[in-house]
């Protein structure tokens, strides 16, 4: 079921009521295309599997050559909540599909029904109002301790470490997405301030610390000396001069993890975001500066670092050698 997104275009492919959803999401919304494109997939692998399921193509057709050009209004109103059932466990059973990928599958399924009942005012009753999401195993984030990230940052060497160095910096302090790192362009560089485009197109001012300054004043001198061929990037490759992409910031990231003695199998880019944003939480941050901070929408998505938190006071309380101590029994006196 996977498929190269590059290779995609929902405005070319996708049939008319797919189509003016997925629109909306980008125009309205202010999705990326590359995720608009995903949830074109989702529909797409849905309502394949549903004609295949309701005997509406010949069964000798593979799913996944099915075509979903004629899906109409009168398709989409045939769902019922027992042919998402029966495409959840045809995920599970047939693809090997874990919890999670389900889940945003369902959650695919759901945005569009409701826009169906809610904007375009195409269904009187929306069929999958009361789908329940997988449930999904509640982990906490693996982070970096303040020594480690030590070693990290002391471990950075070899011909791109003023660059290098400075992505680590960025992500260890500011919390930075990958995407967003990789989108930063030289003049959101603004004295103290940085400006990133987060989700969804929305823009937050980061405040840069003395670490954040001086990275970037190294980084910036150097890049200054390149003749680039994106002049617009704040970082690039020093091979070819254009903006880095994502696969070369995990490359760098996984090997000075590596060269720092940690488990590069066990932390990636996102860990670091996760030990910028436990960092500030177990430094005084509260919880609400934190959201700012890390651009999340919805404050239960940052609390999950407040039971990292608790987690860790916890282990510090445990670890206290008085923790074991117990009142000695006196003796009690006889009554004379």
């Amino acid at each position: 079921m996977r498929c190269d997104l590059d290779s995609v275009d929902y405005r070319t492919d996708a049939p008319p009521i797919l189509r003016d959803f997925l629109v909306y999401h980008e125009t309205i919304q202010g999705h990326s295309r590359r995720t608009v494109d995903e949830y074109y997939l989702d529909l797409r692998n849905f309502f394949r599997f549903l004609k295949h399921d309701k005997n509406l193509v010949s069964r000798d057709i593979p799913v996944d050559e099915i075509s979903i050009d004629d899906a109409d209004l009168a398709l989409v109103r045939s769902v019922s909540l027992t042919d998402i059932y029966s495409y959840m466990n045809y995920l599970s059973r047939d693809r090997g599909l874990n919890n999670t990928s389900r889940a945003r599958k369902v959650a695919t399924i759901r945005s569009f029904y409701k826009y169906l009942t809610n904007k375009a005012k195409l269904l009187e009753v929306n069929p999958v109002q009361d789908l329940d999401s997988p449930r999904l195993k509640k982990t906490l984030p693996k982070y970096l301790n303040l020594d480690e990230s030590l070693d990290l940052l002391n471990n950075v060497d070899g011909k791109n470490s003023i660059r290098d160095y400075c992505i680590l910096t960025l992500f260890l302090n500011c919390g930075l997405r990958i995407s967003e790192l990789v989108g930063l362009n030289k003049t959101d560089v603004r004295g103290d301030q940085l400006r990133v485009l987060g989700k969804g197109n929305k823009e937050r001012i980061l405040y840069l610390n003395e670490a954040c300054q001086n990275a970037l004043e190294d980084w910036m001198m150097e890049r200054d000396t390149l003749a680039l061929v994106d002049q617009n990037a704040l970082f690039v490759t020093l091979q070819n001069r254009r903006r880095i992409s994502t696969a070369a910031v995990h490359k760098l990231v996984k090997k000075h993890l590596a060269a720092a003695g940690l488990d590069s199998t066990q932390y990636s880019s996102h860990k670091l975001r996760h030990t910028a944003a436990t960092l500030m939480l177990q430094n005084g941050v509260d919880v609400r500066t934190l959201q700012e901070v890390l651009g999340h929408d919805h404050l239960n998505t940052t609390q999950i670092y407040t039971h990292v938190d608790n987690d860790s006071m916890r282990a510090a309380a445990k670890a206290n050698p008085l923790g074991r101590a117990k009142q000695r029994k006196q003796k009690a006196e006889k009554d004379t």
